[in-house]
């Protein structure tokens, strides 16, 4: 598998460098028989083999029953024609949409390509990273654990009475960290200035200073964080960090005497009948088979492979380190498995919520000096909420109306403009809405 993707990594820079001498045409050959003849050639994605196979649907998710055909619907025929044209218009390989109307599941399909190299159609099914969505699944677990009483939100994390209290997390020039509270780290305002270094992006530094062969791990990354003095008095200053919610993983894993995955499968999504949902994989052959193929439009960058390999690989494949992500933007989902979970959890009567209605209340609720959102990204204050992510190759939304809608979009492909492709969407999912005047009946979730 590495000879296979060190072979696709000199496939892609060598199509784009000028054929001068003879030997490239001759490896070129050479590496095209090897794939094209080769165990490979069904996908060409290096990935894992399928199990939908192997599981009945009694224990697989309930999107394996779903297909492009189920969401044909004179109604919303509309929501095609208006993701078909952004998809053209900005070179989007893929995408998944699910769109919930009072707890039903009224529309759910892929659009375009879950991998354009062999022209594989996007299903809903399908997985895709979610990138900071991701945030939403952990803050939720937190408060999971609150509303049981394991954990409170104003619990230090870090000091001798704190959750993370073991030998190796007791040494730290700031004394200030003990001060920060689990709902400093919901909230970004841990005291860490991370628009400057998010260290959880720095995977081969901490490595490397820790003398760790292979991947760093959580453990590294906290003793790491808690080497750099804060930037703020803990509470004070808000200021966007992925490392604080990897942190919360480990507190989650604390509180709850599980794997941080582990509590989330078993007390949020299980639960709920959502069985697909795990922490992805950095390496395409990690990968499972359902889960598309990422692309970068520009381009083509090649980056030190994050377990310290020394293999130059693009940032989508290796680059960064999804596992180390986990609970900041590592999970994969299929939209229709994440839209399940944005119902119970959206505080509408007209499904049952996994949280209680003041736990809802808690994590949406709007402040005028710091933002107090915990997991979700913003508040209009009239109803609707909002939960972005992006990643090299990956972009997601989740958007929750005051009519009792949710929307779901997942793509397959960014470009060096990420941070733009979310205003993109939302203004489609807007012309969505203001243009479907008949919504279906049917409910996929029950399929």
């Amino acid at each position: 598998m590495k000879l296979h993707y060190f072979c696709t990594l000199f496939l892609i820079k060598s199509f784009k460098m000028p054929f001068v001498r003879p030997v490239k045409i001759v490896l070129i050959v050479f590496f095209t028989i090897l794939f094209f003849l080769g165990d490979i050639t069904s996908t060409f994605s290096f990935k894992r083999e399928s199990s939908i196979t192997s599981h009945s649907y009694g224990n697989k998710s309930f999107a394996y029953r779903l297909n492009n055909f189920r969401s044909d619907y004179t109604g919303t025929n509309v929501i095609d024609s208006i993701f078909n044209d952004l998809l053209t218009k900005k070179n989007i390989k893929g995408a998944s949409i699910a769109v919930t109307k009072k707890g039903k599941l009224v529309y759910a399909r892929g659009l375009g390509y879950a991998n354009y190299l062999d022209s594989t159609k996007t299903a809903p099914w399908n997985l895709f990273r979610i990138a900071s969505v991701s945030k939403l699944i952990t803050a939720a677990a937190v408060i999971k654990l609150a509303e049981n009483g394991k954990l409170d939100l104003e619990d230090k994390v870090f000091g001798k009475t704190g959750w993370l209290n073991d030998p190796e997390f007791l040494n730290y020039p700031d004394r200030h960290v003990e001060e920060i509270t689990i709902r400093h780290l919901l909230t970004h305002t841990a005291g860490w200035n991370h628009r400057r270094y998010d260290p959880v992006f720095g995977s081969l530094v901490i490595a490397r200073k820790y003398r760790k062969s292979g991947a760093a791990e959580i453990n590294e990354l906290i003793r790491y964080t808690l080497d750099q003095k804060l930037d703020y008095q803990p509470g004070s200053k808000y200021s966007y960090s992925n490392t604080g919610y990897c942190i919360l993983g480990k507190v989650i894993e604390m509180a709850s005497g599980i794997s941080y995955e582990d509590y989330v499968q078993f007390a949020l999504l299980h639960p709920l009948g959502i069985y697909d949902m795990h922490i992805g994989k950095s390496f395409p052959e990690d990968m499972p088979a359902e889960e598309v193929m990422y692309y970068v439009n520009g381009k083509v960058n090649l980056y030190p492979a994050h377990d310290g390999s020394g293999l130059r690989v693009p940032l989508q494949y290796g680059g960064n380190n999804i596992e180390l992500l986990g609970p900041a933007g590592g999970w994969i989902a299929s939209a229709p498995e994440l839209a399940k979970l944005v119902v119970a959890m959206d505080g509408f009567s007209s499904h049952p919520d996994i949280l209680s209605k003041h736990s809802v209340r808690t994590m949406t609720r709007n402040g005028k000096k710091i933002n107090p959102l915990l997991g979700w990204r913003g508040s209009d204050g009239r109803g609707t909420w909002w939960r972005t992510g992006t990643l090299a190759g990956t972009a997601a939304i989740v958007m929750r109306f005051n009519n009792d809608t949710n929307w779901v979009i997942l793509l397959n492909t960014t470009s060096d403009k990420r941070s733009r492709v979310h205003n993109e969407l939302s203004k489609a999912i807007y012309k969505c809405m203001s243009e479907v005047k008949d919504w279906p009946s049917f409910d996929l979730f029950s399929i």
